[in-house]
């Protein structure tokens, strides 16, 4: 159920509704293609009251994508594409032109995808074409429901890539449901937080970020917001710890094949009795390794080092300030390795809290 609810989205807006279960999300969303008729109050596209114009001629001109896909198992990728400029009377070439034009935009060529059937395609190239079923008549708004709900982390966070360039390249107006706040600071320009059918906050990720209304948003943003005490002070709250480290009396040729099993450049040596000894590269073996049968004096210490109970922050510095390094080595009070903090750990950091500008 809505309550009193008071909404503009601006046209090519990529606007995001999120909020708990229940909160209204999906119900808002259906009242502008008229799926659910509002009891009362008025809802306008560009001057228009939408309850005077034809439901299916409205629901024609609006774009409309959902968690479940919906293609129709017996149509092809290209019949699936064309069933509203089908019902438009579009005329065959016209309609394989948008086809190829749309397939283009997600990178799945015409000759390879457009006669396929949809049980022949993974779970994502069957939500792309869902989001290309709700481009292809060119509506000027796209309404999607969770659509990325189902998807693998990889294929979701593909497909939000690819439907914020496609926004932008096409200029839609988009309304789009998530409960995923990760998702929601991603795709928006502006977020609408609901909550028990009201609308509770409109602002921008950077505005919802730096100043959320109260307590839920505030719980929705996690670790995000800048009030946030809880927040990982150390180097160990933002270290990786599946990292490869050998012992330095490892032959050459293990060290090689180690690195191009695991498509690395470096490994990380360990003495005898477990503590750091340093860094072996591919560069270093490549140098000088002719002439070595182990790794042992290859060995260098130009990576910066970090503690494990170090401030984050000051472990940041010394990666920031190491031009020629890439991540730094983090070790245990007792010299062992604990793992690396790398410079997407510095971009995850930043995501997470503000914490002002690094020396």
């Amino acid at each position: 159920m809505l309550d009193d609810l008071h909404l503009e989205i601006g046209t090519g807006e990529f606007t995001v509704l999120i909020g708990p279960s229940g909160c209204g999300k999906t119900t808002m969303l259906k009242t502008i293609n008229r799926l659910i008729e509002p009891d009362a109050g008025k809802i306008s596209i560009d001057g228009n009251d939408i309850s005077q114009i034809d439901k299916v001629a409205l629901r024609r001109s609006i774009g409309y994508v959902i968690q479940q896909i919906g293609l129709f198992p017996t149509m092809t990728v290209e019949e699936n594409i064309c069933v509203v400029p089908k019902l438009l009377k579009y005329d065959k070439e016209k309609s394989r032109q948008i086809v190829h034009e749309l397939l283009a935009l997600v990178n799945m060529p015409y000759q390879e995808y457009a006669h396929k059937y949809p049980s022949e395609m993974s779970g994502g190239q069957q939500q792309r074409i869902g989001v290309l079923r709700a481009l292809a008549a060119s509506p000027p708004i796209v309404l999607m429901d969770e659509p990325f709900g189902a998807l693998d982390p990889m294929t979701r966070a593909i497909l939000q890539e690819e439907i914020v360039r496609l926004q932008k390249k096409l200029n839609k107006t988009i309304v789009f449901v998530t409960h995923d706040m990760d998702e929601a600071l991603y795709l928006a320009d502006k977020i609408v937080f609901m909550n028990r059918g009201k609308v509770v906050q409109v602002a921008t990720p950077e505005e919802m970020l730096e100043n959320p209304a109260d307590d839920l948003i505030r719980s929705f943003m996690g670790k995000r917001t800048k009030d946030n005490e809880a927040l990982p002070q150390t180097a160990a709250d933002f270290m990786r710890t599946n990292i490869y480290s050998v012992y330095k009396n490892w032959g050459i040729r293990e060290a090689i094949d180690l690195m191009a099993r695991r498509k690395v450049d470096t490994l990380l040596i360990k003495n005898l009795d477990e503590t750091y000894a340093g860094t072996v590269s591919i560069i270093n073996i490549n140098k000088s390794g002719k002439t070595e049968k182990t790794i042992e004096r290859l060995i260098t210490q130009q990576q910066p080092v970090s503690y494990i109970d170090e401030n984050a922050q000051e472990c940041f510095t010394k990666l920031v300030n190491s031009n020629d390094s890439n991540y730094v080595v983090v070790l245990n009070r007792d010299q062992t390795i604990a793992g690396i903090v790398t410079k997407s750990s510095v971009a995850k950091s930043l995501a997470d809290a503000v914490w002002g500008e690094l020396p």
